[in-house]
């Protein structure tokens, strides 16, 4: 599976000129959900495209303009179209169900 690592700098064009859906997943050196997300989710049968790590402690824009109030936090884009945030466990099920249901959802520009 593909990774990125976005900034404050460039998540914004990355994101509008990725092909596909991305799980755009915001985490923190400090919190240990986010060690075990980073750990766990790059080898999971996912039904996306690519993970797309965002450092929360180092990107307070991004931070604030995705409203980011728990880590990890989990969102859905697809070509470049935001789909909304995913809530669910990390595993294989919930977490392929939660992000049909977010592309399920109408399709909005990116925050």
């Amino acid at each position: 599976m593909v990774e990125s690592e976005l900034t404050d700098f460039d998540a914004d064009q990355r994101l509008l000129a990725m092909r596909g859906v991305s799980l755009v997943i915001f985490t923190s050196v400090g919190c240990a959900s986010c060690r075990y997300a980073r750990e766990v989710l790059p080898g999971l049968p996912l039904a996306i495209d690519r993970l797309c790590w965002i450092d929360a402690g180092n990107n307070g824009g991004l931070v604030e303009r995705y409203q980011v109030f728990h880590l990890p936090a989990l969102f859905v884009v697809r070509d470049g179209e935001f789909f909304g945030a995913v809530h669910s466990r990390l595993t294989v099920a919930e977490l392929n169900q939660a992000v049909a249901q977010a592309l399920g959802r109408i399709a909005e520009e990116l925050p």
